[in-house]
């Protein structure tokens, strides 16, 4: 079956009366019932609970509380790098932003997408990152769900784009053109002295949220319409490790980088398995 067939039911689901059901039940707190689920996810997904700060399934009152469990203290050290992963998770794709115009993001066989439309249609931000280079990580169920600071950073803006809500496993990212770009999704604009950066947290299927640690909850509600949150130098600054973020049942964080500013940790590639805090990268 082709990638294209496979996502077919994808277009002709309820995806977001599905999503807003699944963020409900996911916060219920149901006693030994939700710990009930919660012990078939982690042997459904092969969840490492070792490394959780609470291994006990019994612990946590609800499945979001489940999801975004935080990991014990020295779990994941920090490598000596100048970029590091800021997720655990499989790379989906990297490399160079490409294009006349060094606009388009490369997502699978046969799909690009433009930097412009990840960002919301804002040409003036999207020119920072041309012939820059970028990122894309896929977070899978059985993953650490929290998102952390690939290097020191000040926040300047974040916005919110709403979007469809397809699921963004490998075989979506093959089958939907512009997934990421088309999804619902929260894009964060970092300043450090190598210049901007951008983290942009994309939302799925039953994603029921997504949070950032200086607003909280950044949906739902879902306006329908694009929202925008400006940061005075030094409001918000964050250090290389910090959390940042986190989903609420999984996805996908895309990175921009200008151009000239990151040399890729020359073992990363396409499917590989990563950590958070592992080298990413280093200046140019």
């Amino acid at each position: 079956m082709s990638d294209r067939l496979a996502v077919l039911p994808q277009y002709l689901l309820p995806k977001q009366a599905l999503t807003q059901l699944m963020g409900k039940l996911a916060g219920l707190e149901g006693g030994s019932a939700t710990t009930a689920v919660i012990r078939w996810f982690i042997q459904r997904y092969k969840v490492n609970m070792s490394e959780a700060l609470e291994a006990d399934p019994a612990a946590y009152k609800s499945f979001n509380q489940f999801f975004t469990r935080p990991l014990r203290p020295g779990v994941r050290p920090l490598a000596d790098a100048d970029w590091v992963c800021p997720v655990d998770g499989a790379i989906s794709q990297l490399g160079r932003i490409t294009g006349a115009a060094g606009d388009q993001i490369f997502q699978a066989k046969g799909h690009h997408y433009s930097t412009q439309a990840l960002v919301g249609g804002n040409a003036a931000l999207a020119a920072q990152f041309a012939h820059g280079h970028f990122a894309t990580i896929y977070l899978s169920p059985r993953d650490y769900h929290r998102i952390h600071m690939p290097c020191d950073g000040r926040l300047t803006r974040m916005i919110y784009i709403p979007g469809d809500l397809f699921s963004v496993n490998p075989v979506t990212a093959r089958g939907v053109p512009g997934l990421f770009a088309r999804n619902e999704r929260v894009v964060c604009v970092f300043e450090n002295e190598d210049g901007p950066f951008v983290l942009t947290l994309v939302g799925a299927t039953i994603v029921g949220s997504m949070a950032t640690v200086w607003h909280g909850q950044v949906n739902p509600p879902r306006p329908g319409t694009i929202k925008e949150w400006d940061y005075a130098p030094g409001q918000v600054t964050l250090k290389k490790g910090d959390e940042m973020g986190r989903f609420l049942l999984g996805s996908t964080v895309v990175m921009l980088f200008p151009k000239g500013r990151l040399s890729f940790n020359p073992d990363w590639s396409p499917t590989r398995a990563i950590r958070m805090g592992e080298a990413m990268g280093s200046r140019a």
